[in-house]
This record gives structure tokens, C-alpha cells and sequence, in this order.
């Protein structure tokens, strides 16, 4: 008695089974006291409570004879549900991330969670008018899925994307309520609440089986419970309201007797009896036998057992499964199994009572006990207990009243999602992306992050998976949006390559220009949503001209021919400009001043824009000629970005501090490296046009 001891209560249609044991292993159960009581009238009927003081009296009276065979008073009980108004919906769910991320468990549970919260969207759907509250007794995970593969388990992955079919189960609040009631009347608080087939399957089904594809069917008076495995995991839930009380109900018109004498006539039915005597309600006395009994049960068995057959294959896709097994006493009457496996086309073999040899690891003090399919759901509904603890709880989220079935890792998200709160509303909500295209592909900038919900859990500062207590205050300010995202033309990596051109056997190295929407624009154009951008790998001459300040001329070639100023210059093309024509009444003198003042005038040209950045815009031709500067720009590359130094006519290293953002106030690293093309480089070494400039620190 030093162990911990369990108390699991099967609250049945026509009987109520108290068991208390402990576990001592994972394979080893040990029964101390066991103790059934049958309703004294119909207080229960298919599974629902609808005398829950009737019901209540019954729990006290199994409760008590608990107690005293085991010298102590119980106060806590683990029960369950029927699956009579169980709900259940399947979802597939999925969560992208902005860029590939490592799973963990936080990530998991938010993607279950959040299968949750659309399975209960979804009955919500369904039945629009339907006012009822549904709680979400218990969910599986059938399957995970990292990338759109499957997988038996996410975390530590790294993924891009991450998904799940999620099964979720659904009860109304008022089943939920008269159970509890019920059970709080006869003094007991509940530990634990867990479906039937769900207590079932924990015992007939071992995990190692749930590969197969395989049925459950926990057969009780009022309703017959249906669980399916496959792959690993349970697949579906399901019930149909008929059970063993059909049978006995055909018995009381059958042999015009009240209901619990027709319930003796059908247990009697399977037993060795020669004979079976009973009264109608004429008080006569009647004789049968159950050989008699049996054959008048054949068309309720067979109507009985299609039903379940039907549901199986609806649960199971439409097919069959490959067996079954059957616990519960309904399931004992003679026939059940023969036509179970009729209806559903399998070998007779396949459909089988689960009892003794899935009690194995059950061991009773009590001597005398029969290990039957009887024991199975009472058995499980105990060692639900170890697997989740639960119960259900109240918090308060920003003041209203919240009621959580308590699966014993409860968080604020879960007291935030059946509060209503908006999921997207936690977590931090980005600002409008921006969408454009660049040379016909599709572009997507993201706006910025917003902040997280700020929540509070009893005035102190929590996050969305911190665990919640039962009357936790919970305070949540909605998450904010970031700002929506913004992009110029400056920030395209595309825009930080150059174009070359030969002007008068004088490399010139230009900037390439970019179009949006076929407009020509600067540098600090930001783009706009929907904007289609163009970059140009050629200049007209008009714009290379207006680049180097020079004027249009109609005698200017470009690759050797005349060209008008909306000629298209490609990278490499060469541009010279032919001398202005003699005339006739000039000398040889007067010729070669001219020729040789315009080829030094163009010369000068291209030579001051060589050594100028290719950041400058195109600007309309000035009826200008150019002349040589004495200062001059400098166009070089740092960290591979374009930087233009301005303001002097020679330049060295550390003048490059003057237009690059370089922290040289406080150490970020050991050394800082300094190379110009690629070789070492001190802040007095002079600088050339084009050079690469590597500035950092390691």
C-alpha cells in the first residue's frame, strides 16, 4: 500500500465498475479491490446520464466498498466518457518559415495546437446554429511531415516547412458536466478524464500491434465505441448508439417481461442452463431455453453488428480493416463475433474477445477474478492515468472565465486559443511585403516583424508556451504589426554592376541604369508594389554622352558608323567622333590646330571620366565641351559596393573612411584587414580608378 494507488471509475449504461490499483512497472498492474454495482433504474441510457443523483448514489456505493477493502478513503477518480456525442475531425496543418530552421519542441506544439484550433473551427462550421461548447478531450497526431515528407518525428530537424495530420476529439460541455457532477455529488474530485475507446485501446491494443490496421470495438450496453489503428497511430474514433441494451429491450417485447428481467433472460442466454424460468408482467410463469433465447437474438446480432461493420469501413476509408478485436460484455453475447466478421468479409479468426490474453500483465490480489473483455475498459481508464494526467481547470484570460481540460502541459496558448483569442495575434505579424519584378522575375521584399503579444501570468511577464496553474490570471496585449517593407533601387545587388564602353580608345566605366515601369530612375527610387523593373545593359548615346558632359554632335560614330543620339551603346562598343570638315580656304596649319584642339578636347573627356564614379545620372546634353579638371572623382570598389571619392585631385587609402561606413572608434575584431587588389595596404597607399578595395575586421 506504499504505492501510489489509482482509482479508475467505468460509469456504464447498466453498470458502474470501480477498480483501484497501482503500476510498479511499465508492464506490471497491480489490482487491489474491484467492486460493480448495477443501476437500480435506467438513470443511465446509450452512455449519456439522465438521473445524475441516481448515479451519483451508485458511484458513493462502489466507492465505499472500495474503501473499505482497502483500509483508506479515496478522494480523487479517474473516469471516462462514452463516444455516444463524441465529435471527431481530421485536419492537415501546416507552418512555413521565412528562411530553414531547427524544429524544437516549441515549434511542434504550436503546429499540433494549431490542427486543434482548425478542428474545432470546423465543427463550428458545420453546425452554425448549433450553440453548444465543444472541449477537445484528447487529439493524436497521425502523421508529421518535414518538407511535405513524412517522418515519425520533426524535432531537430531542419526544415523550410512543417505539417501535420492532426485527429482531434470533441465532447459538449454538457456531457462533460454531468460526469463531473455526478462524480463531485459522491464526493470524489476527478484526476483524469479519457474517452472509453480511448481507455480500451490502452489495454487491448499494445502499441507495438498499432502498425496493423486494426478495430477496436468496446461493446456496452447503451453504445459500441469504435477505435482504428494503422501505420502506428489511431486513426479515427467513432460509436454507434446500440449495444447491449438492444438486445435485452428486443427480449422485454419478446417475452412481455420489464427491463431487468429481460436482462437476466439475455445473461442466462449464455450461460449452461438447461432451461430458464422467469415471470411476464401478467405475473404468469414462462420457461425457455437459451438455445431458444440465442435464435430469437440472431436478427438484433446481425442488424447490430452491420451497423459497427458500416462504421468500420467509414472510419477506415471505405474498406474493411484486417481485424478486430471486441471487448466489453455486450460483445459477449453468443454470435457477436461470427457475425462481425460476416459483415465485414474476413476470416472468422480475425474477429476475436480480448480479455484474458491482454491481461497478461495484470495482476489481482482479489482471488476469484475472471480476466474477461469486461475488465478491459475499467483497466485502461487506470493506466490513462500514467499517460496523461489530466483534469479540467479555470483561468482567466484579460478577465473573462476560461475552462481548459487539463492534459497536464497546459500553456498560455491554449487558454488563449479557447478563449478566442486570434493565433496570428501572439506572435509577431509582419508588415505588407512588397512584390515587383526585375528583368521579368518575380521579386518579394518582406516587411518588417512587428513585436510579440505581451503577456503576463499573475502579474508576471510570460511567453505564449509558459505553463499555466489552475486560476492562473492571464493578461494578453495583441502582437503588433512591423512595418511594411520598403526597397530602392540602390539595395538590388543586381545594381551595383557597371558597364564599360571605349570612347575614343579611352575605357569608361558607367553605372547601369535602371526602368521602372519604362522610365529611367535614380539610385533612391523606391520601389513601389507591383513596379516592373528593367536593368539596361546599354546606354543610348544621348545618355553616355550626357554622362561624360559632353554635347551631341551629328558626327559621332558608334562601331564605326554615324549614329543619331537614340542609338543603343552595348558593354564594349566603341564611340569615337569624327573632326569637324576643312574648309576650303584653310591652310595646313590652320587644319592640324583644329583637328588636334578637337581629338585633345574629346580625349580630355573620357579621360576625366575614367577616373569619375559611375554613380553620376544621366542628365540632357549641355551645349558644353569638356576640359580637364584639376580635382577630380574616383570610382572604386569596397566590400564589392561602388564608392565615389570626391574632392581632391589624388587620393590614398584613408580617404576612403571619408565615403564608406567603417567603425574605426571601437574594436569589432583583433585586426583590421586592409588590401587593395588583393594585396596588403597601408592608409597612405594611393588609390586608381576601379581598384578593389577589401576594408574589415577579423
Amino acid at each position: 500500500m506504499s504505492e501510489q494507488l489509482v482509482f479508475g471509475l467505468d460509469i456504464g449504461t447498466r453498470s458502474i465498475v470501480g477498480t483501484v490499483g497501482y503500476k510498479q512497472s511499465l508492464n506490471d498492474f497491480t489490482v487491489v479491490a474491484q467492486a460493480i454495482k448495477m443501476h437500480d433504474t435506467r438513470a443511465m441510457m446509450d452512455g449519456q446520464i439522465h438521473d445524475i443523483n441516481k448515479v451519483a448514489e451508485t458511484i458513493e456505493q462502489v466507492k465505499r466498498s472500495l474503501e473499505k477493502q482497502i483500509g483508506k478513503k479515496l478522494e480523487e477518480v479517474c473516469i471516462a466518457a462514452a463516444g455516444r456525442v463524441l465529435k471527431t475531425v481530421t485536419v492537415h496543418v501546416e507552418t512555413e518559415f521565412p528562411q530553414e530552421a531547427t524544429v524544437n519542441t516549441e515549434m511542434i506544439r504550436a503546429l499540433e495546437l494549431l490542427g486543434v484550433e482548425n478542428a474545432y473551427q470546423e465543427i463550428k462550421n458545420e453546425a452554425k446554429d448549433d450553440d453548444t461548447n465543444y472541449y477537445c478531450v484528447a487529439y493524436t497526431v497521425i502523421k508529421y511531415y518535414l518538407n511535405d515528407f513524412t517522418i515519425t518525428n520533426l524535432e531537430d530537424h531542419k526544415a523550410n516547412k512543417i505539417g501535420a495530420d492532426v485527429l482531434a476529439t470533441f465532447l459538449p460541455d454538457e456531457v462533460i458536466g454531468g460526469l463531473y457532477t455526478a462524480v463531485e455529488k459522491a464526493g470524489l474530485r476527478v484526476a483524469n478524464l479519457t474517452l472509453e475507446p480511448i481507455a480500451a485501446i490502452q489495454v487491448a491494443i499494445p502499441e507495438k500491434f498499432r502498425l496493423l490496421n486494426i478495430a477496436l470495438v468496446d461493446v456496452g450496453a447503451g453504445t459500441s465505441d469504435i477505435s482504428i489503428t494503422k501505420e502506428g497511430s489511431i486513426i479515427a474514433y467513432g460509436m454507434i448508439p446500440m449495444a447491449g441494451d438492444a438486445l435485452t429491450e428486443h427480449l422485454t417485447g419478446a417475452h412481455l417481461v420489464d427491463f431487468a428481467t429481460a436482462e437476466k433472460i439475455k445473461l442466462d442466454s449464455n450461460t449452461k442452463k438447461k432451461s430458464i424460468s422467469y415471470k411476464d408482467i401478467m405475473g404468469l410463469s414462462q420457461k425457455t431455453t437459451p438455445a431458444e433465447v440465442r435464435e430469437e437474438l440472431v436478427p438484433v446480432v446481425e442488424h447490430m453488428t452491420k451497423q459497427v461493420a458500416d462504421k468500420i469501413r467509414e472510419l477506415n476509408g471505405g474498406k474493411p480493416v484486417s481485424a478486430v478485436f471486441v471487448v466489453g460484455g455486450g460483445g459477449k453475447i453468443a454470435g457477436y463475433t461470427e457475425s462481425l466478421a460476416a459483415q465485414l468479409g474476413i476470416p472468422k479468426e480475425r474477429v476475436a474477445l480480448r480479455g484474458e490474453e491482454v491481461l497478461g500483465f495484470v495482476r489481482f490480489e482479489q482471488e476469484g477474478i475472471k480476466k474477461d473483455p469486461t475488465l478491459v475498459t475499467p483497466i485502461g481508464i487506470c493506466l490513462n492515468y500514467y499517460e496523461n494526467k489530466n483534469n479540467f481547470i479555470f483561468v482567466t484570460v484579460n478577465g473573462e472565465s476560461v475552462k481548459l481540460y487539463d492534459n497536464n502541459k497546459l500553456t498560455v496558448i491554449d487558454a488563449a486559443l479557447q478563449n478566442g483569442f486570434p493565433n496570428e495575434y501572439l506572435f509577431p505579424r509582419r508588415g505588407k511585403e512588397l512584390n515587383f519584378t526585375l528583368d521579368g522575375v518575380k521579386r518579394m521584399v518582406r516587411g518588417e516583424a512587428g513585436e510579440a503579444a505581451e503577456i503576463t501570468v499573475n502579474g508576471k511577464p510570460a511567453a505564449f508556451n509558459s505553463p499555466i496553474e489552475p486560476n492562473a490570471k492571464i493578461e494578453i496585449k495583441e502582437s503588433t504589426v512591423g512595418k511594411d517593407a520598403t526597397y530602392e533601387v540602390r539595395q538590388l545587388p543586381e545594381y551595383r554592376s557597371t558597364i564599360t564602353f571605349e570612347v575614343n580608345k579611352k575605357q569608361v566605366v558607367c553605372p547601369k541604369f535602371i526602368e521602372v515601369n519604362g522610365q529611367l530612375v535614380s539610385e533612391y527610387y523606391s520601389i513601389q508594389e507591383g513596379d516592373e523593373l528593367k536593368l539596361l545593359s546599354y546606354y543610348s548615346l544621348e545618355n553616355l554622352l550626357a554622362f561624360m558632359d559632353l554635347p551631341y554632335t551629328e558626327h559621332i560614330y558608334v562601331n564605326n558608323r554615324l549614329a543619331s543620339k537614340d542609338e543603343k551603346v552595348y558593354e564594349n562598343f566603341s564611340v569615337e567622333w569624327a573632326l569637324e570638315e576643312k574648309r576650303p580656304d584653310m591652310t595646313l596649319d590652320e587644319v592640324l590646330t583644329v583637328e588636334a584642339d578637337a581629338a585633345e578636347a574629346v580625349y580630355q573627356a573620357a579621360e576625366a571620366v575614367s577616373q569619375a564614379a559611375p554613380a553620376k545620372e544621366a542628365a540632357p546634353a549641355a551645349e558644353t565641351t569638356a576640359a580637364p579638371k584639376a580635382v577630380a572623382d574616383l570610382l572604386v570598389i569596397v566590400n564589392g559596393r561602388p564608392v565615389t571619392l570626391k574632392g581632391k585631385a589624388q587620393y590614398v587609402f584613408v580617404d576612403i573612411l571619408d565615403f564608406y561606413p567603417f567603425d574605426v572608434s571601437q574594436a569589432h575584431g583583433q585586426n583590421v584587414v586592409m588590401q587593395i587588389n588583393g594585396e596588403k595596404a597601408e592608409f597612405t597607399s594611393p588609390l586608381a580608378v576601379g581598384d578593389v578595395i577589401d576594408l574589415y575586421w577579423k
